[in-house]
């Protein structure tokens, strides 16, 4: 199949960067393997968004790990919406689950993780980790399994 007819509108054009929050920026391309099982994995190492009480600059490493249905998410719309975060206040949680969140339902894959690596702000940092499992399915007890066995190592 030809990438041609995916109609992708970001990928090989100028890049124009969001000033908030904008899932609208995501965008999917047709799995060429929905019959595989397989990983990809994505590490946005220079995450950025804001506190929503002080406003200051939470830094993070956010590690996305997925195995897709039918349709995948392209990678320069993905970098793009992870970037619109930047000016964007909210909890280092909501900012993983939201991710979390918006891929689902963009491109309702069988099985994702999203893991924040914060460094440390006031000596703490917080790793956040939300997972989802297409209902129904194998992938669903996989979720409860592996957020079950999720550990406290960092990048585990």
């Amino acid at each position: 199949m030809s990438r041609e007819n995916e109609h992708l509108q970001l990928l090989g054009k100028e890049t124009q960067y969001a000033n908030n929050y904008d899932p609208s920026l995501l965008e999917t391309f047709q799995n060429q393997h929905p019959d595989n099982d397989y990983w990809v994995q994505f590490n946005c190492p220079e995450f950025t968004t804001l506190c929503p009480i002080t406003g200051q600059p939470d830094f993070a490493e956010i590690k996305i790990l997925y195995m897709p249905g039918e349709r995948m998410v392209e990678s320069k719309s993905l970098k793009l919406y992870l970037f619109s975060f930047r000016n964007h206040g909210d909890f280092h949680e909501d900012c993983v689950n939201t991710i979390m969140k918006d891929l689902v339902r963009l491109m309702n894959p069988k099985y994702i993780e999203v893991l924040g690596l914060f460094l440390p702000r006031g000596g703490i940092s917080i790793y956040p980790y939300a997972n989802y499992g297409r209902l129904g399915t194998k992938y669903e007890e996989m979720a409860r399994q592996r957020l079950m066995n999720h550990g406290f190592q960092k990048g585990e």
